[in-house]
Parts: structure tokens; sequence; C-alpha cells
């Protein structure tokens, strides 16, 4: 397929396509495009930034067409708040030219709106798990006329606890549908699990699983403790060719703090994203980072999925995520569309060795650089050397349960081998 005329769609999403600057289909489109319109279940697997969005909205699009009086026909679900709105953002560019009609259904805000849309009648639903249950035990869904369910990222489902909330789901949707899901790394466990939903699925792999795409360089800084990657951050940030910059941090305290910092020092236009931050908040900081008017986004693994914008130069790793597909989603923000992109990582003594489970994940070395002369290397506190030498001994005892490290337990010792029991 060396163009989207070959998938024989019709002329209001052709010219969407046109309009949105997409030419040739990219791998995943030209293999997932032609099943899903054929009726199959599909699993797809390729790197993030890729084009999975257009693999399974364009031909869904083209099989609902044109809006009914009648419930949705479809139905897309996604992990969290972020993904969906970017979700919904999509469908909104490439359904322009239809009449087809989209509610967006989310927490974090009142449901008044999102039960409006639903009473006007929809015909696709863009949902997260929990608020779609939540609407439709207040009776505002329809599901009888359900006959496509999509589960975008849905190893990130089936891996974060929404595994018994998609099972009510599943009961409460037709059984004759067509199943799609979509991710850039799908483990064994989810292939298990998708077994009790999917009916004979293609499986469309155009990558292996958790490998990024190429137009990420990625490279690494051994740096001691948080003192010196701050350093280190502020010194990468004074150079020029970081124009839009992504910083993400394993904890909301450390993203408000790295914020407050880069804030301070001038680096920015800069905003911060977390769990903490209101519904608002959060769309207001993702909107300024698409539009150009930030700088630089600070934010937590929450947004490690729900950012699509393709001109983003770098990807910096204060933390090095302890769940090792996390680091795929988080440098899949850069190098989209066709751009080049840049992942940054700076690494202390205890995330080496989450470092090296990465590394074997993508099956593919991260080139280590060494410190810049000029970044202060700033001395580790005893507190934090403490910290990450139980981190250390942690990981040496998931490898080897017999290792007896400087932190394990000592049992106590009781004079004369017995310790006496009260009232003898």
């Amino acid at each position: 397929m060396t163009s989207f005329k070959d998938f024989k769609l019709n002329k209001q999403l052709l010219s969407a396509v046109a309009d949105l600057g997409f030419t040739t289909p990219t791998p995943i489109q030209q293999k997932a495009i032609p099943l899903v319109l054929n009726g199959h279940d599909v699993i797809g697997i390729a790197q993030t930034g890729t084009g999975k969005t257009a693999a399974f909205i364009l031909p869904l699009l083209m099989k609902i067409k044109y809006h009914q009086e009648v419930g949705a026909r479809a139905l897309i679900m996604a992990p969290g708040k972020e993904l969906v709105i970017q979700l919904a953002e999509h469908c909104s560019k490439i359904a322009k030219n239809t009449d087809i009609r989209m509610a967006v259904l989310y927490g974090g805000i009142g449901p008044k709106h999102q039960i409006n849309m639903l009473r006007q009648g929809v015909d696709l639903i863009i949902s997260t798990p929990g608020r779609f249950l939540d609407l439709y035990t207040r009776n505002e869904i329809v599901t009888k006329q359900l006959k496509t369910l999509i589960m975008d990222e849905a190893d990130k489902m089936m891996d974060m606890g929404f595994m018994p909330q998609l099972r009510k789901i599943l009961e409460l949707i037709p059984s004759k549908r067509q199943n799609l899901l979509f991710s850039a790394t799908m483990a064994p466990k989810v292939h298990k699990l998708s077994q009790e939903f999917l009916d004979f699925p293609e499986l469309v792999e155009v990558s292996s699983p958790a490998t990024p795409a190429n137009s990420i360089v990625q490279y690494y800084y051994r740096v001691p403790n948080l003192k010196t990657k701050i350093n280190l951050l502020s010194h990468l940030l004074e150079g020029s060719s970081f124009s839009r910059i992504i910083v993400f941090t394993r904890t909301k305290q450390t993203a408000n703090d790295v914020y407050k910092y880069i804030n301070r020092k001038k680096l920015g236009p800069v905003n911060v994203l977390h769990a903490n931050k209101g519904q608002n908040s959060r769309i207001a900081a993702m909107n300024e980072f698409k539009s150009g008017q930030l700088r630089v986004l600070v934010t937590t693994d929450v947004s490690s999925r729900g950012i699509d914008v393709s001109q983003i130069s770098h990807v910096i790793n204060l933390d090095v995520p302890v769940v090792y597909e996390d680091y795929v989603h988080r440098i899949g923000r850069t190098g989209r569309a066709e751009n080049l992109g840049n992942a940054i990582s700076m690494v202390n003594k205890a995330e080496v060795y989450h470092l090296k489970k990465i590394e074997q994940l993508m099956g593919q070395k991260i080139e280590e650089l060494q410190l810049p002369q000029s970044v202060l290397v700033a001395e580790t506190s005893f507190e934090e050397n403490q910290k990450m030498e139980r981190e250390i001994d942690h990981q040496k005892r998931l490898e080897n349960p017999e290792f007896k490290g400087a932190f394990h337990k000592k049992k106590k010792r009781v004079s004369g081998g017995f310790k006496k029991k009260k009232g003898r």
C-alpha cells in the first residue's frame, strides 16, 4: 500500500488525511487497516509515534461512516484522561468532513456536560474505563448498538489494575463485536489476558515489542546524586538546541521542585503536569506545550503516553523509570512523525540496575556520555546515599535470594539461647 487511496477510504477521510499532511501509510497502517476493514480482531504492536492511532481510527470511521439516531456503535478505551483527550483530537481532525458524533468521557470533572453529549446522540465514545462505568450505571449509555471495541495502550490497561473494570464492561456490551488492541509494548501476560475476549486475532507486529523508533538518539550520564542531576539539567537547558523539552520525574514532589527551579533560573517558559494537578490545570499545561508557549514541560509518567507533539527536541529522564516499558513510552514523545529526537537519562548508582533491564527489554545498548566538566558535582548526602545503598541491596536480593546485604534484618540474640516468657 503506497497511498491511502489504496485502502478505498471515502473522500471525506482522504481529504482529511491530505490536510494533515499524511502521504504514505506507515508500516503499522499498511498492515492493520485492511484487517480492520475486513472485520478481523487485531493485536497491533508498533513503536510509539509511528501512526498507531490512525491505524485504527481511519478504518473505524470508514466503518461507521455517517451518524445514526441510535446509540454509539464504537467504543475506544484508554487508561488516562490525557490519552483520551489526545485520541479525541486525532478523531476530530480525521472526521472533520463527516457528521460523525463523538462523546469524550473521563473523570476529574463533573459529568453534566458529558451526559448532555450522550443524550444528544453519539456514534463514537472515547472513554476511560472508570467514567464509562460511572455513566453506564446512571443509565446514560446505551450499549446494544456497540459493534467495535478498541483498547489503546492495551498493555497499560491490563497492567494497571483495570482488568476488573474491563471485565465488567465486556459483560455490558454485545458479545458479537470486533476487538482491536493497540500498543507499543505487549507483555506475554497481556497476550494471555487478551484471549479472554479476542476471537482468533491477527497479530500485526511491525517491530519487536518495546523497540523505540530509529529516529531517537539515546544516551545517558552517570550522575551521583539529585543535586548534580539538577546541575546537569541546568547545563543542558542552557543549550540552544534544546528547543522543546519534556523532563520526566518519578514523583510528583520532584516534578514540583524541578519546575520551581527551572522557573527561578528563567530557563523556561515552563509548566508542570502530574496527577495532583486539577483537570483544568492539566489541560491548560498540555495545550500551552502543544501550542509552543512552553519550552519545558515537567511531568511524571501520567503523560508518558498522552502527549503527541511532533517537534519535541529532547526528552530528559531525571529519574530512570522502574516500570521498564514506561521508558519506551517516555522517549517516544520525541522523534515523532519522522522527526529526529533525543532522549537523555540521568543515572545514579542505584539506577544502573534499571538501565540494564531497559536495555535488555529493548534489545539495544544506550550510549554513555561523560559528565561535562563545567557541571558542578555536589556531595552526596548521607540520607541519599543510604537510600541508594538500600535499593542496591534490594536489587541484589532480587537476583540472588541468598544475598545478605548490609541492611538485612538480623535475628535478635537471646542469652542462654532461649527467650524467657513472662510469668515463668
